[in-house]
């Protein structure tokens, strides 16, 4: 008896295991100017250097159809996120900007984040996500 517990004890506890559960995170990106070029899109957790391209967490390169553009991030951890965007229209990987360092391209973040002389912080972007969610964004 003492063997059918020892080998079969460990089998029941097999269904026991935590399960690890992962959600998506899906954007529509609109307000693009024109379908020229690309829509570039990162998302950061709140250790990423956000929101330096380059320096995300995941990042995509997609197309813009009607102009707009929809993304999916699959198989994250529950959490925080936030979302970068900006449209590339002239496919040189980069956002330009003017002599004074204001971006010459449309971009925008979650929550239609903005300020007026710099980038929202994390937390102004950043979006719970428990379950699969699906966000809008407006390029500007």
């Amino acid at each position: 008896m003492l063997f059918l517990k020892s080998v079969l004890l460990p089998f029941l506890f097999l269904g026991l295991a935590p399960q690890t559960t992962t959600v998506d995170l899906s954007a529509i990106i609109k307000g693009f100017p024109s379908n020229q070029g690309t829509a570039f899109v990162a998302i950061y957790r709140k250790t990423d250097a956000f929101p330096v391209f380059g320096k995300q967490y995941i990042g995509k390169a997609i197309a813009i159809k009607n102009n707009e553009a929809r993304i999916i991030f699959t198989g994250l951890s529950v959490g925080s996120y936030a979302v970068a965007v900006y449209h590339d229209i002239n496919n040189n990987k980069v956002l330009d900007k003017n002599y004074l360092g204001i971006p010459t391209e449309s971009y925008g973040f979650s929550n239609n984040a903005r300020r007026t002389f710099s980038a929202p912080s994390f937390a102004e972007a950043a979006v719970v996500v428990n379950n699969s969610k699906t966000i809008n964004i407006t390029v500007k």
